[in-house]
């Protein structure tokens, strides 16, 4: 088992199929064992677990998420490697394969059919230029998740997890605490992927919460007031919002809101914190 967690044995399948990296699909395999068993661990496997996993590239992760839950659905974009997946995973009767972009992909029914609606555990490797639209897609669905484990660009991992005030955050930072509680695992080094990615990444695990930290009248105009904040970082909070095609507010009303709030009217939206978004939020709601 765990036949291709190393250098060896990846390229041995890459040779055997003539496997071309794609840079379209950000495509870096890990060839450490060590890290691979160190993730499916933290993600808190067991037999009783429907994992969906994003990204399956050859199967390195996939023969141990097979080995260790119920069930595993791989969703893999890149029609190459399907035959490659049918290879090294053709020892095991607990796993389907998806040829299809996890945008795409209905993973409420997923859950529903393979799970009984009950929550399911998610792992992946991301490419780095999807991270955020993949995370966003299955908080703001609202898909029964119990938690995602995800190796990221380190960068991306810090920013999921850092507080107002600081250069990383952001609209994901904000959308990722308030449906989950972020942390880092571990911080995993170029070398440990074949071909070597030109930064260091991080595997960052996010428990989704029962409930939300904060409680917000409307989550989408929360939502949609926290990108205007971030859309142009370095104006005021005040303009973001009045610039903002989708946030449907006179500039009266938003100054009034913003002095409601109790911060000044230059504020930028990197100096508040997920509380007060949704205080502003439910103060706008409340104008309408």
């Amino acid at each position: 088992m765990g036949t291709l967690g190393n250098p060896k044995s990846t390229l041995e399948i890459i040779n055997k199929y003539e496997f071309a990296f794609q840079k379209k699909f950000g495509q870096n395999f890990l060839i450490d064992s060590n890290i691979v068993e160190k993730i499916v661990r933290d993600a808190g496997v067991t037999k009783d677990d429907f994992v969906l996993e994003i990204g399956p590239g050859i199967g390195t992760m996939t023969q141990y998420l097979c080995e260790s839950a119920r069930e595993v659905v791989a969703v893999e974009i890149d029609t190459k490697l399907i035959p490659i997946l049918k290879d090294t995973l053709g020892a095991y009767n607990n796993v389907s394969v998806i040829n299809e972009d996890i945008l795409k992909v209905d993973i409420k029914k997923l859950a529903e059919e393979r799970n009984g609606g009950r929550p399911i555990k998610v792992v992946a490797n991301l490419p780095y230029y999807i991270t955020t639209p993949i995370i966003m897609g299955l908080f703001e669905s609202h898909v029964p998740i119990d938690s995602i484990t995800i190796m990221v660009q380190k960068e991306v991992a810090d920013r999921m997890q850092v507080g107002p005030g600081t250069k990383d955050y952001g609209a994901l930072s904000l959308a990722v605490q308030y449906y989950a509680k972020p942390q880092i695992l571990i911080n995993v080094p170029p070398t440990c992927f074949m071909p070597k990615p030109n930064v260091g990444s991080a595997v960052i695990k996010l428990q989704r919460y029962d409930n939300p930290p904060v409680t917000v009248k409307n989550e989408k105009l929360m939502f949609d007031i926290i990108r205007a904040s971030f859309n142009q970082r370095r104006k005021t909070l005040q303009n973001g919002l009045n610039n903002a095609p989708n946030i449907n507010y006179s500039k009266e009303q938003i100054v009034t809101a913003i002095e409601k709030l109790g911060v000044v009217a230059t504020v930028r939206g990197e100096a508040l914190t997920l509380e007060q978004f949704a205080k502003l939020s439910d103060i706008l709601y409340e104008m309408k």
